[in-house]
């Protein structure tokens, strides 16, 4: 039997595909589920591409519960990935899922992480700081934003004249490298 896996994003959903590509021929983890909490969220639009199941529910449906649990049981989810999910994940849905939601952070956590830190904000930050290396942060999630156990990261070097579009290219490779790996790792330890 698979694990079947949801996908949680907000956004373009670039990240989402490429775990979709990941693992479209393997049989022991299936993509089951995009979820998106906007309609025009253009991963919607990449999950019919590849004909998977997607849902919009808002943040209060979200909050609420009911329905997000129903779907879930539905597809029967064993695993939830956050792939650019702008949303805090509720207490409810951290319970029932336990170690058994991971989130990507384009930073090297616990640096540049929290409440509206995500996307170019979090490059701008970088920049603006002048760091010298940044990089990805793949943890599980917890109840507060970005805090839960780091389970890996990978670096990039920040060099003095990148632009934070420079980092965000740098950032964004290693996302597509190293996140669906780590996901199958963490799925087969399950």
């Amino acid at each position: 039997m698979p694990t079947k896996v949801a996908i949680f994003a907000s956004g373009s959903g670039s990240n989402a595909e490429n775990i979709i590509n990941y693992f479209a021929q393997n049989e022991t983890i299936k993509i089951c589920l995009v979820l998106s909490n906007r309609s025009d969220a253009f991963v919607l639009e990449r999950a019919k591409k590849y004909q998977i199941p997607s849902a919009v529910l808002g943040k209060k449906d979200i909050e609420e519960g009911s329905k997000l649990i129903e779907m879930l049981n539905f597809y029967d989810i064993d695993f939830i990935v956050l792939a650019g999910f702008l949303l805090k994940i509720p207490e409810y849905l951290i319970n029932m899922y336990p170690n058994r939601i991971v989130n990507i952070h384009p930073a090297l956590l616990p640096n540049y992480g929290g409440k509206g830190m995500y996307g170019h904000f979090v490059h701008e930050a970088v920049v603006a700081a002048r760091e010298t290396e940044s990089g990805i942060s793949v943890h599980f999630v917890n109840s507060n934003y970005d805090e839960g156990d780091i389970i890996f990261q990978a670096k990039c070097p920040v060099l003095p004249f990148d632009t934070p579009d420079d980092v965000a290219a740098k950032v964004h490779e290693l996302e597509y490298i190293h996140f669906p790996q780590v996901i199958e790792q963490v799925i087969r330890t399950l």
